[in-house]
């Protein structure tokens, strides 16, 4: 049902905590799973983007799970929505800070659940 399953990640502690949904995902539907990062220039460490990506990785490889990792540039829910749909993905598992999904918020969650090619999966 999920051949890809597209898992953006950053540092928060919701990003962590959706990982164990993200694996369980792809490990039922034996998907690829591809993690991605995005860096915002004015506002992150591009060397702690990677090193993230990198310990991530070697979480899921520690559980079973290969994965893809792609990082890239840009305002996360454009970039989130476009490698979505570079990659054909068929579910986007993702974690929320809480605050609000209504099309009015500003919320990375929001955006992406607007903007998305498929499915999210908003884990709160």
């Amino acid at each position: 049902m999920f051949d890809t399953v597209l898992f953006p990640i950053d540092r928060s502690r919701q990003a962590a905590e959706t990982a164990a949904t993200a694996l369980k995902l792809a490990q039922r539907h034996q998907s690829r799973l591809v993690l991605l990062s995005v860096v915002e220039p004015e506002q992150d460490d591009p060397g702690a983007v990677a090193a993230l990506l990198e310990d991530a990785r070697k979480r899921f490889l520690a559980e079973g799970m290969e994965c893809q990792v792609i990082e890239r540039e840009g305002k996360p829910a454009f970039v989130i929505c476009d490698v979505a749909d570079e990659i054909n993905a068929d579910v986007i598992v993702m974690g929320t800070r809480g605050l609000s999904l209504e099309p009015d918020e500003a919320s990375t969650a929001s955006r992406v659940i607007q903007l998305a090619p498929c499915p999210v999966l908003v884990v709160p």
